[in-house]
Parts: C-alpha cells; sequence; structure tokens
C-alpha cells in the first residue's frame, strides 16, 4: 500500500489531477501540489473546496517548486511524505521528476513523453532516447515508474492491450483517432500547453509501418473517420508517443495515430511555421534580445484552462483494431467520449484536460492499492488493462466497444468471463 499524493504542475491537466485525487483521499490520502507559481496551486486548492470534491478531511497544501531541481524536489516527497508522484507538469521535467522518485523511493506517473527543449522530434523509439534508459535504475530501487498514463498515450494503450489479449489471434493494424469536436469559441487557440503541442507538428510524423518507422510529413496524409457521437472528422497521420511503445510491446505490423484538425487551425499552423514563429530555436532580435519564438506565440495565446468556462461539444478517442480471429476477418473499436459541459460542471475544466487527468489518478489508486505497484519501469501495455477499464468506467471515463455483437459499454469482468486464458505480456 502507498498513500500520499504530490502532483507536479499546475495547469489544466493538473487541476483535473488534484480533483479526482482529492474525490478519492481516503485511500490516496494527502494531497500536495506543487509548481513553480504558489498562486496556481493555491487556485487549485480553492476550487477543489468551491466544488465539494474532497471525499473525507485531510491535506490539502500547496507549495512553490522548481521541479528542474531534483534535490529540492526530493526534500518536498521526503517533507510531505509522498509515496506516489504525479507529473503533469511540462514534459521538459519528466527526468529531473523521475531520478528525484528514484532518489526518495516514490512512485512516479507522467502523462507524456520526456523532451529536450532545444530538440524536436527525436529518432524514434523516443521512450529509448531517455526514459527507458532509467529502467534498470528503478529496478534496482524497487521503484514503480508508470510512464505516458494520460489518454493518448496511456488509455490508447491499454486499449491495445485489452484488444490484443482477448480478440483477436493476430492483430495487423491499430489506428488510434483522437477526434475533439467541441467549440472553445476563441479565434485561436491549442488544447494544451502551446508550447508542447506545436513542437508536436512542425517536423517530422512518425509512423510505424510493416513493423518499421515510417518518415512522413505532417497533413501529408489525411482520412475522414466516422466515429462514434462526434460523425465524421477529418483526421491526419501523426507522430505521437504511443507509438513509441506499442511497437515495443505488441506483435503488431501497423501502428498508427490519426487526430482531428480543422481547416482553420491548419491554415493558422502554416502561416505560424512558414514565419518561422514556432521555432524552438533562440533569435535575436533588432534591440539584441534573445528569444525563442515559440515561448512568444504561446505567451500571447489563451491559457489552455481559461477555455474551460465556455467550452461546448464532445471529444471522441478510440483505438480500432483489426486482425484476424478463427481465421476471419475481425475488427474491434474501443472507445470513449467526453463532453466538454459535463467535465467543467464537475472539476471545472475542458474535457482534453479530463480525459488526461482522470487515467492518471486512476493509476496512482492501483499503485496505492497494489495492482499496478509493478516496482519497476513500465508502459502502460505492459500492465493488465481490465482493473484499469474497470476503474475509470467509475470514475468518469466510461469506455466501449464496437464490434459484430454492437456498441456497449466495455465491462472487463464481463467480457473477460469465460474467455481463453489471456496472452503472456511481450516483454523487452
Amino acid at each position: 500500500m502507498k498513500r500520499n499524493v504530490l502532483i507536479i504542475g499546475a495547469g489544466g491537466v493538473a487541476h483535473v489531477t488534484a480533483h479526482k485525487c482529492a474525490q478519492n483521499n481516503k485511500l490516496l490520502g494527502d494531497i500536495n501540489i506543487a509548481s513553480r507559481t504558489l498562486s496556481k496551486c493555491e487556485a487549485i486548492i480553492d476550487s477543489i473546496k468551491e466544488k465539494g470534491n474532497l471525499q473525507s478531511p485531510g491535506v490539502l497544501r500547496a507549495h512553490q517548486l522548481d521541479a528542474m531541481d531534483i534535490e529540492a524536489t526530493k526534500a518536498l516527497i521526503r517533507a510531505t511524505n509522498s509515496q506516489i508522484v504525479i507529473n503533469v507538469g511540462s514534459p521538459f521535467l519528466n527526468m529531473s521528476v523521475l531520478e528525484a522518485c528514484i532518489g526518495t523511493g516514490a512512485a512516479y506517473l507522467d502523462t507524456a513523453i520526456h523532451e529536450d527543449p532545444s530538440k524536436v522530434c527525436e529518432t524514434p523509439p523516443w521512450y529509448a532516447n531517455y526514459e527507458w534508459k532509467r529502467s534498470q535504475a528503478c529496478k534496482e530501487a524497487g521503484v514503480t515508474a508508470v510512464l505516458g498514463v494520460g489518454f493518448d498515450p496511456g488509455v490508447v494503450n491499454a486499449y491495445a492491450r485489452f484488444a490484443y489479449d482477448n480478440y483477436f489471434d493476430k492483430v495487423d493494424s491499430i489506428d488510434i483517432i483522437d477526434i475533439n469536436a467541441g467549440n472553445h469559441g476563441r479565434y485561436f487557440a491549442t488544447n494544451f500547453d502551446p508550447e508542447i503541442n506545436f513542437r508536436e507538428f512542425t517536423s517530422t510524423v512518425w509512423s510505424w509501418e510493416n513493423a518499421q518507422w515510417k518518415a512522413n510529413k505532417m497533413f501529408e496524409h489525411r482520412k475522414e473517420w466516422d466515429m462514434p457521437v462526434t460523425g465524421k472528422s477529418v483526421a491526419y497521420l501523426t507522430g505521437h508517443d504511443e507509438l513509441h511503445s506499442l511497437s515495443r510491446f505488441l506483435d503488431v505490423p501497423n501502428i498508427r495515430f490519426w487526430m482531428g484538425f480543422g481547416d482553420h487551425y491548419i491554415n493558422v499552423f502554416n502561416v505560424l511555421n512558414n514565419l518561422g514563429l514556432l521555432s524552438e530555436k533562440p533569435v535575436r532580435t533588432a534591440r539584441g534580445q534573445e528569444i525563442v519564438p515559440l515561448e512568444v506565440v504561446k505567451a500571447v495565446l489563451p491559457d489552455p484552462a481559461s477555455l474551460a468556462g465556455g467550452y461546448t461539444g464532445k471529444t471522441c478517442i478510440g483505438d480500432l483494431v483489426k486482425g484476424t480471429k478463427d481465421g476471419q476477418a475481425k475488427e474491434v473499436m474501443i472507445y470513449n467520449t467526453c463532453d466538454h459541459e459535463e467535465c467543467y460542471a464537475e472539476v471545472g475544466s475542458q474535457a482534453i484536460s479530463y480525459t488526461a487527468g482522470v487515467p492518471a489518478v486512476a493509476a496512482a489508486m492501483l499503485i496505492a492499492n497494489g495492482t499496478w505497484d509493478a516496482k519497476r519501469m513500465v508502459n502502460v501495455e505492459e500492465q493488465d488493462p481490465a482493473p484499469f477499464i474497470s476503474l475509470m468506467n467509475t470514475m468518469g471515463l466510461v469506455t466501449r466497444i464496437q464490434d459484430e455483437q454492437g456498441d456497449r459499454i466495455l465491462d472487463p469482468v464481463q467480457e473477460l468471463a469465460g474467455s481463453e486464458p489471456e496472452k503472456v505480456f511481450a516483454t523487452a
């Protein structure tokens, strides 16, 4: 059993994470929130109290922290007696926070892959560049580190594993499709950190094709998908974190990620990119100041957390898995839909933040009760997906499945009743 949670970060995803931890503090214990800006942490605590989202009386505390400072992070982990650290700050922090967890024995979770601020779209598989290099250190220290446990990456990895283990003899392809059919009412905004958002789309798009990495250009390949609830939407082949672990841990030759974009987003993106305003490389102004163009764009765009109040519409994110079963072609869609307005009513966030924050807390709860306390570094698809999916069904992210039997809620216990034994998990 592990108790007491330290949340690092105070943005939109951290806001949801803190609310959901508070809703489950009987299991999770003390909730501490840390960021460079103390007032943002305090605002999250105020919102938890205003919503009445604290399950039972307990500790809710804000802290100022530069999480790049490993020793300071270690000290805070010890001072708060936190046994679980949920890192939902910038991906630039990942390796520093992970190092602090290895040094203190605390479990580590994040929702996105580590990034070097000076580099964009490194050589695949991305996890091998940073996180996996610390795998042995985690194992030696007995530290549980669950990588990429937001929605995508995260939940979609669990969907892929569940489908792979339970519905197919052989899987030929996994297409992960992310559609946001919502409307925030702003001229232009990103749904999460603009700097991280744009860095995903300014370089090579890597996909896993015929069991090898294939390089594409952004917006080079498009396809119309007819998704549950959100209907027909155009999505573009995009590089994404989960491909870089799924390609290692599942024996599937084709794994692709598709993200929906409207024409307006693409037009604005292309103008900014063509002008060099999305560059991560510093430039010098006429006044002699050195600035990073991408950081300037981030500074003038709306804070993603500020979009929540006026957001309408829904999201749909899922895995379309194709292969064969008993010699016959088969396909399964496992997915979730989320409503922006319902998320705002519950925790004061928009659905993009909600879908990333809830899974991180579900994973923390599974670590707390021992189910996912692996005592080593793992990606989500290396863990048993059934308890994860079941728990999220009770926390606001309900999973559904479409197959030859129709469309229904995916209850893993019911689905597995009477099924054949699961396949042995792939290993590195």
